[in-house]
């Protein structure tokens, strides 16, 4: 690295970063496909489970948080609407907003998602793991979440 950039990155440092990213992605599409929704792509079902918990988001707001473009977004998100699993309704703050909700249906299949998943990821670690295998995984997630936390 330059010295403009700051201090050099160690090289287990460097490693650490290659494995995580390694893991991540695959990980992700792993735990998203085990959500059990075979009519829905991994996207929508990311969509749903961003709006759990909460009063509605804006297609602008779902597209920043997934990374994706709007366009791409508004595609999602008419696919899901088409379905029954979302609906689109004005901000009561702000009538020139359109807000993405779930509707009862897309609060259940959010709900039936997230339950396959966590049930899919328990039943592996618990499968392939040994329990100091698990401490470990317990131990690096408390690490990483320092990542993520300001």
């Amino acid at each position: 690295m330059s010295e403009d950039r700051g201090p050099s990155l160690s090289p287990s440092a460097v490693r650490a970063s290659q494995e995580v990213r390694g893991v991540i992605g695959p990980l992700r599409r792993r735990i998203g496909a085990a959500g059990g929704s075979e009519d829905i792509s991994l996207t929508q079902a990311s969509v749903l489970a961003r709006l759990t918990g909460g009063d509605g988001l804006t297609a602008s707001d779902l597209a920043a948080a997934e990374g994706m473009r709007h366009q791409s977004m508004t595609t999602a998100v008419t696919a899901l609407a088409a379905l029954g699993l979302v609906e689109r309704r004005r901000d009561p703050a702000d009538g020139r907003r359109l807000l993405i909700a779930l509707t009862a249906e897309g609060r259940r299949r959010a709900a039936e998602g997230r339950q396959a998943r966590g049930e899919w990821l328990a039943g592996e670690l618990q499968r392939q793991c040994t329990e100091e295998e698990r401490q470990a995984v317990i131990a690096a997630m408390t690490v990483l979440g320092r990542l993520i936390r300001d």
